[in-house]
């Protein structure tokens, strides 16, 4: 009979492009071997014959021509006399080679063979998208927005592949509509219910990395490192880095002429604020370096404890605390020490000083963890603040300012008398 086509799944296997040729003909090889085992116990004289190209297989059956007589295992020999019926001019000794006729096996094995082999093209392709995004993790890939939802947005790359950007790796101010390209970096392949999921992600710091490294030629060329990128996404994010050439100056490299090169990345990360930091190990200079655009007087660093007691001009203070905490949060990131700010002349008056831990029964924790979070983890700290200035600064309501204000000053009160 002419060869049967196997439509839709044959087709898939067509399609499957990124799957190479030998592994795709053994797929249907073996799909049809276990037919031939189930139908015949054994597939030791069959050959299965893929044309990939017109989309459908052959099965040949081999068996050698004996006597009438002599004929021991039908599955590997044929009678002469049945021989000479499909072509007369055989003889003994030959060996004869038949087309199998798929129709025989059944249309319900049939069906179950062409199941089997959709899901093993399917199982293939998976496998292919799976090494493919694994390989390109830390990548920045571009892709149309297809569906736009609540706590997700879905992409199609060139080929058609679904991927995840999940609401949590979306810069805050980011707004997608459907059809638009965006540009994101591959944070990492899930695999849920058996399928691969692409996580895609534009808050990472792998992104940012990227980014420098598409518009910073030193960088890519391994001029210029990036020592470690901290960020609070849409918001602000720190880059350290440093030059292996004496003559390039990484933070100029990196801004470019008039800030050419720190645009483009500042527009994509939708106005984030990026401060290009010197990498240095002296880290009472990393410290300083960090807090831009502060300006520090002085410092006291415990090593040990990996603590830096920071001390600022009163103007310079909001500065290095930045909007909502962000500056001095990422500094802290950044240098991996714990860092507090306070006014030049704090030192001076430390001694009778309070923590704000030491008010922990009658001010609720998140409160004074509201104020830590800000560099006020003393009395004094608050208390020089104004309520204006708090009130900017932390996430707090101006009445509950005002009754640790006043908590805070009875008890300093008393102790001045």
């Amino acid at each position: 009979m002419a060869s049967i086509n196997l439509i839709d799944a044959f087709q898939d296997f067509k399609d499957a492009e990124n799957i190479d040729r030998p592994t795709m003909m053994k797929v249907v090889e073996d799909v049809f071997k276990t037919l031939l085992r189930k139908k015949y116990g054994t597939d030791e004289n069959f050959d299965v014959i893929v044309n990939a190209e017109q989309g459908d297989l052959e099965i040949i059956h081999k068996r050698e021509i004996r006597s009438d007589d002599d004929v021991d295992n039908p599955l590997a020999e044929i009678a002469y006399s049945e021989a000479i019926k499909i072509e007369p001019d055989f003889e003994i000794g030959e060996e004869l080679l038949q087309e199998v006729n798929l129709e025989d096996f059944g249309r319900r094995a049939i069906l179950a063979a062409k199941q089997t082999l959709a899901s093993r093209i399917g199982d293939l392709k998976k496998n292919v998208l799976i090494k493919k995004y694994e390989d390109r993790i830390g990548e920045i890939v571009s892709a149309e927005i297809y569906q736009v939802w609540k706590k997700e947005v879905l992409c199609l790359d060139e080929e058609g592949n679904e991927l995840i950007l999940p609401k949590s790796e979306q810069i805050p101010t980011d707004y997608f509509k459907k059809g638009e390209n965006i540009r994101a970096v591959v944070a990492r392949v899930d695999v849920k219910n058996n399928n691969p999921v692409v996580i895609l992600s534009r808050t990472s710091p792998m992104f940012l990395a990227k980014l420098l490294e598409i518009e910073v030629p030193e960088i890519f060329d391994g001029l210029i490192a990036i020592k470690k990128i901290v960020r609070e996404p849409g918001e602000r994010a720190k880059v350290a880095v440093e030059s292996y050439d004496d003559r390039i100056d990484p933070v100029g490299a990196c801004v470019g002429m008039k800030g050419s090169r720190i645009h483009g990345i500042v527009r994509e990360l939708k106005n984030e604020n990026i401060d290009i930091i010197n990498f240095t190990n002296n880290i009472q200079l990393l410290i300083q370096r960090s807090l831009t655009p502060a300006k520090i007087s002085f410092m006291n660093l415990d090593n040990d404890k990996k603590q830096a007691d920071v001390y600022l001009k009163a103007d310079q203070i909001s500065l290095a605390i930045g909007r909502r905490g962000v500056n001095i949060k990422l500094a802290s990131e950044l240098t991996e020490y714990e860092i507090d700010v306070y006014r030049e002349d704090e030192e001076q008056t430390a001694e009778f000083d309070y923590d704000l831990d030491e008010f922990a029964d009658e001010i609720e924790q998140w409160i004074i963890d509201e104020f830590k979070r800000v560099g006020c983890d003393t009395a004094q700290s608050v208390l020089k603040l104004s309520d204006s200035e708090l009130e900017r600064r932390t996430d707090l309501e101006i009445e509950t300012i005002e009754e640790v204000r006043r908590i805070l000053t009875e008890e300093m009160e008393r102790e001045e008398e």
